[in-house]
């Protein structure tokens, strides 16, 4: 009857992990199972045929508005210049204003994705545009400006050479520049101006590169995630690829290097593109927090997780855990934050090798994962992961422990957004109850039962429930202890009157006569002193 439960729902084959292109590399949930170079392929081409439908579009307007301006030319040739004019203009106009109204929306979408100033120029410099082409009817020139727009999408996002409208936006310091440095910002700020003094003349070129980015940045606030991500991957991949070429090939020095990189300009960049405002990664924050709260009734035993957390090291290493994870949310470089989760994870593996006596396979490392997780309930969870896979370096999350940790934690945390009755072996019935919170597994007709059962919800229960556990020991050793001293004054107090009571019986039975004292044998007593006179020396004559 003891048989464990046979698991279901949460096992995970270790290929699924990979890339599903077979690549060998790790994949990721956020980019659809794919590794980092395959997505980025991908984005990249879906992106190009974005741009030539765009450009297709804007082409078709174009002419469609040139057509329409010599079909109004003509017309307005061959009729009376006075009566029958105006109806032909105020017909044009209304073709006209619904051009363009349907070109300036489809532009300005174009412009929202590919284009760092799709907020502000586009439509100012569009209503201006309205404004001279009605009143002085210049048709020709408003397509010419429609394909110089869309010949802006071609630019490189980061360019910081060409003079494009980010050269005009950017006189306006952004909030993030102009406010005061943090002092993590200036601890990191010394910490890569240090490491530059080692690398010499590459480090002055690495050093006015990663400013110049971080300048070019900050007038970019309003590109959506996926763009900022493509900014910031495309300046890995060319400073990667430049200290490529400088040190032949050298991996471990470009590692290095490309890590103090990431640290510096992510610090910098942290509260600009950490769950930008034009991402929903604040929505799906709240969502997994309302859905890892629902779930609070999940015990160690639904997920047939194989940690035992009455053993003091192994619950010594859950705590730690769940302080790692929920530690993540403080740190700004994405390298910090993996190092966090590769730390949560040893602490996973030595709990279950210490219950099971024997090291932890993958089978049981993701269940167990998932537990800490929902104990924990992180802080903005996804935003973190998100920040993670958008800004860290990706040879970190393709390959290494790093990646593989972190490839878990987002299987993890998909299981938990798909979390079933199935997978945690209980009736559709059951788990609806739980869920609506009309019923819990817990026993709620028995305190001591029910402080027990909550132990293994949550390591603060456990510890309370150990504690009220010596607690109580040591108030029964206490009370044994005030017994034996009581017993122990009774016991000496007849021993003290049993002996006294010895000693009268013993001094009446037998009194005390003092007798006189004898005296010495040189004292001074001359009325019984009867020894002879001492001997007088004599002097004899010879």
């Amino acid at each position: 009857m003891s048989q464990r439960p046979e698991r279901r729902g949460i096992h995970v084959d270790q290929s699924e992990l990979l890339c599903k292109k077979g690549c060998g590399y790790y994949g990721n949930a956020a980019w659809q199972g794919l590794c980092s170079k395959c997505w980025r392929e991908e984005y990249q081409r879906a992106r190009q045929r974005q741009i030539q439908e765009d450009w297709a579009l804007a082409e078709k307007l174009q002419r469609e508005e040139e057509a329409a301006y010599v079909s109004s030319h003509s017309s307005s040739q061959t009729q009376p210049p006075q009566s029958h004019s105006q109806p032909s203009l105020a017909t044009f106009s209304k073709f006209e204003e619904k051009k363009t109204n349907e070109k300036t929306r489809k532009v300005t979408t174009v412009k929202k994705f590919f284009s760092p100033s799709s907020r502000t120029a586009p439509k100012k410099e569009s209503e201006k545009r309205e404004k001279e082409e009605k009143l002085q009817g210049r048709r020709e020139s408003h397509g010419e400006t429609l394909l110089r727009d869309l010949r802006g999408i071609f630019t490189q996002p980061w360019d910081m050479g060409s003079p494009t409208e980010e050269s005009h936006e950017g006189k306006t310091p952004s909030p993030s520049i102009t406010r005061q440095s943090s002092i993590e910002t200036d601890r990191a700020s010394q910490d890569f101006m240090e490491f530059l003094k080692t690398l010499q003349k590459p480090g002055r070129e690495i050093q006015k590169q990663s400013r110049a980015f971080i300048d070019s940045m900050g007038n970019k606030k309003d590109l959506g995630a996926e763009e900022l991500s493509e900014c910031v991957q495309d300046f890995y991949q060319g400073m990667s690829d430049r200290l490529l070429n400088h040190y032949k090939g050298s991996s471990e020095k470009v590692d290095r290097v490309m890590d103090q990189v990431e640290k510096y300009i992510m610090t910098r960049l942290y509260k600009s593109v950490f769950c930008p405002e034009t991402s929903d990664d604040e929505k799906k924050d709240l969502a997994t927090q309302r859905r890892i709260r629902a779930l609070h009734w999940v015990t160690i035993q639904m997920l047939c997780v194989p940690v035992d957390e009455e053993i003091p090291e192994v619950s010594d290493s859950v705590v730690k855990a769940i302080t790692d994870v929920i530690e993540m949310d403080s740190k700004r470089v994405p390298r910090d934050k993996l190092a966090f989760i590769t730390s949560c994870s040893k602490h996973i593996f030595n709990a279950i090798r210490v219950t099971k006596n024997e090291p932890a396979s993958a089978d049981d490392f993701l269940p167990t994962l998932i537990y800490i997780v929902l104990k924990a309930n992180p802080p903005r969870l996804q935003s973190n992961i998100q920040y993670i896979t958008r800004f860290c370096n990706p040879s970190r999350l393709m390959t290494g422990e790093d990646g593989y940790y972190f490839t878990n934690l987002c299987c993890a945390v998909a299981f938990i957004e798909k979390l079933d009755a199935h997978s945690l072996n209980l009736s559709p019935e059951d788990f609806e109850r739980y869920m609506s919170g009309q019923a819990s597994p817990r026993r709620q007709d028995d305190p001591a039962a029910w402080l027990q059962s909550g132990s293994r919800f949550n390591p603060a229960l456990s510890q309370i429930h150990q504690n009220l556990s010596v607690l109580s020991n040591l108030e029964k050793r206490q009370q044994q202890v005030i017994e034996g001293a009581q017993s122990l004054q009774t016991e000496l107090a007849e021993w003290q009157d049993s002996v006294a009571h010895e000693v009268q019986e013993i001094l009446e039975r037998y009194p005390l006569e003092i007798k006189s004292r004898a005296s010495a044998i040189d004292a001074e007593n001359v009325e019984n002193d009867r020894l002879p006179p001492p001997l007088q020396p004599q002097v004899f004559a010879g």
